[in-house]
């Protein structure tokens, strides 16, 4: 009796054991997931705290983001390379082509780099990671002022569990001084820049692991909570994004809305307002709602750092704002940089601004440049006036407030601190403590749900880029090959191409180019992506930032000129066979038609002459279909209203086109008034 009972035993204590290797080994395979996650946002991380610390100067925290081996390589597709080497060398480098020699900001300058729209590829080990990202530099000392842009290709690499850049490699292909405007770089033809991705790869950003994940000393708990920590960097962005986006417009109630009843604006050199009757008042200081013939408002949100407190409840997010702000009726234009440093509380689950704090470095006359033109703006007075001046320790020189950065240098783990004339601000609290939350106890299939989440989010912004990049060069296998096999397209002013096949058939005309005249540059970012509870689907809204160049600086209405177009995303998403693609990608543009450089971009625009009624009795002129579309865009009825191709009479800039969302206002609900369900 007693050899059958501990035969039993034995097996039980087996079977045990078992389940507790595959437990271990699935804990195991996970914080490996995690990790590698995890490195796709510290290698973004690490390329947003290069234009963060750019922005000020500080060339010795950007060298200082480089591996002790690590290069910057200038050009070598137009010119000769020049290579710098080490993070004195390169910090060196750096200073003197964008700092005007010198370290830390200064009253007379601006470094301001404006580094986004990433394809982020991480290797199959997790150990490197390769990136390519748009660039566009103003800068200038001195009273000079210049623009800059092009492509960085960088690789990076894991040292003893720390992200660095190994390469930064970057690709100038426009440069010109701001009162003449810019042409391409080296004046002729610009090559394509080779991409490190393919239609394949653009949409897995994490590639499946190697070999068996090593073991792990973290819990469910602790790895439960970093996963948290990314879904909650995810809202964070979606909010900020959709703040710059209600701003654009001038949609002061879905603004306020954003903010906690507690909610405070700090606007550096003017004061602090307080509440939803204090931030509406700060709001209209920059008019009443609603955007009128001629008025152009763009605050486009770049570059952004995202920080979660411990507890989950509170949360900071740093970046850099371009302001593109017109009236053309008054023939007047302005560019502005700011930045901005906001706190944000988790209420009932949903996240609110509870401090919105932004620091001007500079606003200029469009028609002059930084280097001629300063604009300070002083306090509003009467009806618009803050509540609270400025607290003493955010006084600073106009144009050198350096807000606090979040969080220590990624690289070396030391506090940046602020250099030539800049003095640090934001480091104080505006509002009263938050409470912590407390953890939730999830299983592992739920924690990997929450996983899931965060890296559709990565796979998405992924894909998107990379379907900028491919239009950017004119590669039309490449951008319809990112397309979902059953997916539909538009074709911009005609229609919808339905299938990835029949896209290929329709537009496809022969070999991608080599060399380009000129580029119409696609940057799709600052994303407000809303993905599935399981992970596999996704729905975006994307900014189409378009800067254009060409060889000559051109005239109104020229295709490659230096201009500044801009155009918005609504795309929907499906992970189709492991790989990340576009199921719907629908275009509404252009919501800026620029006019010549020396005319001030968008400063100067007219409506265009009206089209000339048709003859007596005429019947109505088909719209295009030079591509053959499968739904033409009349098709639409009132959501193409108003657009070139659509229903009713086209509208150009400088009147307003139609602004269509396909979200409802993350914290109240408001349904928006051209909402696309």
């Amino acid at each position: 009796m007693k050899r059958p009972l501990v035969l039993l035993c034995a097996l039980v204590a087996w079977a045990s054991a078992l389940h507790a290797a595959a437990a271990d080994a699935a804990l195991d395979a996970f914080a490996r997931e995690v990790e590698r996650v995890e490195s796709v946002r510290a290698v973004k991380h690490l390329q947003f705290s290069y234009a963060q610390y750019a922005q000020f100067g500080l060339w010795r925290e950007v060298g200082a983001l480089f591996a002790k081996d690590g290069s910057f390589v200038f050009d070598g597709s137009v010119g000769p390379a020049q290579t710098s080497q080490g993070p004195e060398a390169i910090a060196a480098f750096l200073r003197d082509r964008y700092g005007g020699g010198r370290e830390g900001a200064a009253a007379d300058g601006l470094s301001a780099m404006m580094i986004d729209s990433p394809v982020v590829n991480l290797s199959a080990d997790g150990q490197s990671a390769t990136a390519r990202w748009q660039a566009l530099i103003f800068h200038g000392h001195g009273g000079r002022a210049r623009i800059e842009g092009g492509i960085f290709v960088n690789d990076y690499v894991r040292e003893d569990g720390v992200w660095k850049i190994r390469t930064a490699h970057f690709h100038p292909q426009f440069d010109g001084p701001y009162e003449q405007g810019w042409t391409n770089w080296g004046g002729g033809d610009l090559p394509v820049i080779p991409k490190h991705f393919t239609v394949d790869t653009a949409g897995v950003p994490i590639p499946p692991p190697v070999g068996e994940a090593p073991r792990t000393r973290a819990t469910l708990a602790d790895l439960a909570r970093r996963v948290d920590v990314m879904n909650e960097e995810d809202r964070i962005r979606n909010l900020q994004a959709a703040y710059g986006f209600y701003a654009d417009r001038k949609m002061w109630d879905d603004v306020v809305d954003l903010f906690a009843a507690d909610g405070v604006v700090e606007v550096g050199g003017q004061g602090i307002w307080r509440g939803p009757a204090g931030v509406r008042r700060w709001l209209q200081t920059m008019g009443p709602a609603g955007l009128q013939h001629g008025q152009l408002n763009d605050r486009v949100q770049m570059s952004i750092t995202v920080s979660i407190a411990p507890g989950g409840n509170e949360a900071f997010a740093r970046g850099i704002e371009l302001g593109m702000l017109g009236e053309a009726d008054e023939e007047k234009g302005w560019w502005e940089v700011a930045t901005f440093h906001n706190r944000f509380v988790k209420e009932d689950g949903v996240w609110k601004i509870r401090e919105l704090r932004r620091f001007v470095q500079m606003k200029t006359d469009i028609f002059q440049g930084w280097g001629k033109s300063r604009i300070v703006e002083s306090a509003p007075t009467g009806a618009h006036a803050p509540d609270a001046p400025v607290p003493s320790v955010d006084a600073a020189p106009p144009g050198l407030a350096m807000p606090a950065f979040l969080g220590a240098h990624p690289v070396t783990g030391r506090p940046v601190r602020p250099a030539g004339d800049a003095r640090v601000v934001a480091t104080r609290p505006l509002t009263g403590a938050i409470r912590a939350g407390r953890p939730e106890s999830i299983d592992l299939a739920e924690a990997r749900r929450r996983l899931a989440r965060s890296a559709a989010w990565d796979g998405v912004a992924n894909v998107s880029a990379a379907y900028g990049f491919y239009v950017d060069d004119n590669d039309v296998a490449g951008w319809a090959g990112v397309m979902a096999t059953h997916g539909f397209k538009e074709t911009p002013f005609q229609g919808y191409h339905i299938g990835r096949d029949r896209l290929i058939a329709a537009r496809l005309r022969g070999e991608a180019p080599k060399v380009q005249a000129g580029i119409s540059y696609h940057w799709l970012m600052q994303p407000v992506i809303r993905v599935s509870d399981d992970g596999r689907s996704a729905a975006g809204r994307f900014r189409l930032f378009q800067p254009r160049t060409g060889k000559t600086v051109g005239n109104a209405g020229d295709f490659f000129a230096a201009s500044f177009w801009g155009g918005m995303y609504h795309d929907r998403y499906i992970l189709e066979d492991g790989v990340w693609r576009i199921w719907e990608l629908t275009l509404d543009e252009p919501y800026i038609t620029p006019v010549a450089w020396k005319d001030g971009v968008w400063a100067k625009a007219k409506d265009p002459e009206p089209r000339p009624a048709p003859a007596a009795g005429a019947a109505p002129r088909p719209p295009a279909n030079n591509a053959n579309v499968d739904v033409p865009l009349t098709a639409l009825g009132r959501r193409e209203l108003h657009f070139r191709g659509g229903t009713g009479e086209p509208k150009q800039w400088p009147s307003i086109l139609p602004m269509w969302f396909d979200y409802t206002n993350p914290v109240s609900g408001r349904v928006p008034e051209y909402f696309q369900e």
